[in-house]
């Protein structure tokens, strides 16, 4: 059996004869030809291309990644599941730019039928910028936490969330007059602006406590804030229908 890096370094050949060159680690390419690549290479299972230049994440550890994105999908999920109208990706691809193709660990975005900044492409992708990127970060070395941060910076996200697993640590920004700048955390907790009511116990997160992350947010989904949220997306989507 083939290792990974011995699979990745053959070139694949398509039906109509064409060579793709595979892609490899630095490689750097416009998106288009990134695109091709990645296609024609259905066992890469993730790559990115930050400012032209690729990038393919070695395997993933169980605590320092899998589980920690895991909790967050499922907070995510309970938020959506509650707010008619907002949508979440799990490890989707998004296209920023032509040379900034990412698939971020988690997306929540208002549905673009209801004025969400984020679109739907034909061949079923996101692009533009969706109002929330959630990225599982192993610490403050990794590219999500510098390059990652500019590029979404640049591009319009509203918020963005980093866990730092390894540093024990979570860092979510806000977009404030064309720069990031931290949420305020009360009582150990930090609530989302764009989406009223998402509520994130750090405390409990960072001691690996689902059960009490899940109860801050159902706290903010009895919100006030909440409730009016849900009827301001409720008014849109029927501006949208008339």
């Amino acid at each position: 059996m083939c290792s990974m890096s011995e699979v990745v370094a053959v070139s694949r050949v398509t039906r109509a004869g064409e060579r793709v060159p595979p892609l490899e680690n630095g490689d750097r390419l416009t998106r288009r030809e990134f695109e091709r690549r990645y296609a024609a290479m259905p066992h890469v299972k993730k790559a990115e291309l930050i400012e032209g230049v690729v990038y393919m994440p070695s395997p993933l550890h169980v605590s320092a990644h899998a589980e920690p994105h895991a909790i967050i999908v499922t907070w995510l999920g309970v938020y959506k599941s509650a707010t008619p109208g907002v949508r979440l990706a799990d490890n989707a691809t998004l296209q920023l730019d032509m040379d900034n193709e990412f698939q971020p660990d988690v997306m929540l975005f208002i549905d673009p039928a209801l004025g969400g900044r984020a679109r739907i492409t034909d061949d079923d992708y996101i692009a533009g910028a969706p109002e929330l990127i959630v990225e599982i970060a192993a610490s403050s070395a990794s590219i999500d936490v510098h390059d990652k941060l500019k590029v979404y910076r640049r591009s319009g996200v509203q918020e963005f969330l980093v866990w730092r697993t390894r540093d024990a640590a979570v860092d979510w920004w806000e977009m404030r007059e064309g720069d990031y700048a931290p949420l305020p955390r009360e009582g150990g907790r930090i609530s989302s602006r764009v989406f009223p009511g998402l509520t994130l116990d750090v405390d409990a997160l960072l001691r690996n406590d689902p059960a009490r992350v899940l109860a801050a947010l159902q706290d903010g989904l009895r919100s006030d804030l909440h409730a009016s949220f849900i009827e301001q997306l409720r008014r849109r989507g029927s501006g949208a229908q008339s």
